[in-house]
């Protein structure tokens, strides 16, 4: 199957936070989080209110899709670069759409925040694929684009998990264990990990050529070396 990955865009919303939305359906967190009644709806709320105010326009959203439909999004979102301002104004929203489980996740929050790592780094906010998708690897195929961007920048990537199975999925892409939480109130035991830049690949040496006489085809030969470079290009 080909995954064809692109940037997110404003009017990318809808569908993305839908994907999201049936992704995290039976997700630990999630479904002790975000209030029972009308919690699929709940669900895809939230992750158009984050998509929309935070992560289009402050960070990046990879999505993934085979032909016409949408099966994989990518949250990516800084340590610092959204304004005070934004989190002020989407807390308010969040915590309304929690619904009864708005002070749990709250308390949950405040014990994973003295947890997380303290330095410059990218969070991976979100992974999802549609559940009818799911088990063909296009999970780790959406995130090639921002772990490529996270090596480039030099920065390391935290991530939160409440499912023991993503673990090892995190694990096989070079995350390791910072901490392990359970949660007060009954809350998921959840996960949290880093991953470290991984460096650049050596680019490998070109064979130098064997000198030879100047003659009148020298300067054609050096102009088809060329062409050819700008093709592998």
């Amino acid at each position: 199957m080909t995954l064809h990955l692109r940037p997110a865009t404003p009017d990318d919303v809808p569908a993305a936070a839908d994907v999201l939305a049936d992704a995290f359906t039976d997700y630990p967190w999630t479904t002790w989080a975000v209030d029972a009644g009308g919690h699929g709806e709940r669900l895809r709320a939230l992750h158009r209110l984050y998509l929309s105010a935070v992560a289009v326009p402050y960070g990046h959203v990879d999505l993934g899709g085979t032909g016409e439909e949408l099966v994989g999004v990518a949250v990516w979102v800084p340590a610092t670069g959204v304004p005070d301002e934004v989190w002020a104004r989407v807390g308010p929203a969040a915590a309304e759409l929690a619904g009864d489980r708005t002070t749990a996740a709250e308390e949950a929050d405040a014990v994973l925040a003295e947890r997380r790592l303290d330095e410059p780094h990218v969070a991976l906010a979100g992974l999802g694929v549609a559940r009818h998708q799911q088990g063909r690897g296009l999970g780790r195929a959406t995130l090639v684009p921002g772990l490529a961007r996270a090596d480039q920048d030099r920065l390391p990537v935290h991530l939160e998990t409440s499912a023991e199975p993503n673990v090892r999925f995190y694990a096989r892409l070079g995350f390791t264990v910072t901490a392990v939480v359970d949660l007060p109130g009954g809350g998921p035991r959840t996960w949290l990990m880093r991953r470290v830049p991984r460096p650049a690949a050596p680019r490998p040496a070109r064979p130098r050529p064997t000198p030879r006489e100047p003659g009148p085809s020298q300067d054609d030969s050096r102009r088809a070396v060329l062409c050819r470079d700008h093709d592998r290009a």
